[in-house]
């Protein structure tokens, strides 16, 4: 498995945050007076129960929502009055099940990682084919590069747009529930390259994750939310006890070491009501 950072050892600098963060489709409030904040070098995994507002706030933290109260913050500025091209240069955002046009091959997908980059004065470059080459030699895709990606296992497609990500160059990645349609071998095909791009390339990551072992495993913070407000934060082994197992998810459980990490490994015992 990718050993991640040590969170001691990450930088302490705050680079993404969410005051007061209140947000809303319509008159239905799903997230409401929030504090978060994410520091520079960390490895971030949010869980909680189903429609309490995870993914919701990652569409804010990437600024595809706007709050209708308080303020999310990128490098100390509101990221809403942040152009969008200057954000995607530091911010790569990869929603829940994200589609490619039909017929778009990985090589092209890729590439699109580019577009922040370039402008009428600065077209396609050979720095953009290096970073795209590259993009895929780490993640494994060059192979498949001609290849398009409606005609790949689900695996193969989270790769390839991890790798578009790569290729963005951004050093914050917001992942919404990756592992999701995903057999469980591929899961953590699809965690170790995430993890091995916080460990090995320094990247602030954020991830919205439904399996709390493999949540305990590949991050080292926890977030949890119910109900649209952050109930806990911190390491596993701080979040993940039977008692918030019982608050936030209504189950009756045992947390017991991972035989192979150490970490938290939550056991149900049965739902509580």
């Amino acid at each position: 498995m990718t050993q991640v950072l040590d969170p001691r050892t990450a930088g302490g600098r705050v680079r993404l945050a969410a005051e007061q963060v209140t947000l809303a489709y319509d008159d239905h409030v799903v997230v409401r007076d929030l504090d978060l904040q994410l520091t520079e070098g960390s490895f971030t995994a949010i869980v909680g129960p189903n429609g309490c507002g995870k993914s919701t706030l990652l569409r804010a933290l990437g600024r595809l929502m706007r709050p209708t109260g308080g303020q999310v913050l990128l490098d100390g500025q509101a990221i809403v009055k942040t152009p969008t091209r200057e954000v995607a240069k530091v911010l790569g955002l990869l929603p829940q099940a994200p589609v490619a046009p039909d017929g778009l091959t990985v090589a092209d997908l890729v590439a699109r990682g580019r577009h922040p980059h370039q402008s009428w004065l600065r077209q396609w470059s050979r720095d953009d084919e290096a970073v795209v080459s590259e993009a895929l030699t780490w993640t494994d895709m060059a192979e498949l590069a001609d290849r398009p990606v409606d005609e790949l296992s689900g695996g193969q497609r989270q790769r390839a747009w991890i790798s578009m990500a790569l290729a963005q160059g951004t050093d914050l990645i917001l992942l919404d529930e990756p592992t999701t349609y995903l057999d469980l071998s591929h899961q953590i095909d699809v965690l170790e390259l995430v993890g091995r791009l916080h460990a090995e390339r320094g990247r602030t990551v954020v991830v919205v994750l439904h399996d709390l072992n493999l949540a305990a495993r590949y991050a080292h913070r926890l977030v949890a939310m119910k109900d649209g407000a952050l109930v806990s934060s911190g390491r596993p082994e701080e979040v993940l006890t039977e008692q918030l197992l019982a608050d936030v998810f209504d189950l009756e459980a045992r947390v017991l070491p991972d035989p192979v990490t150490g970490t938290p490994m939550v056991v149900p015992v049965r739902r509580l009501r």
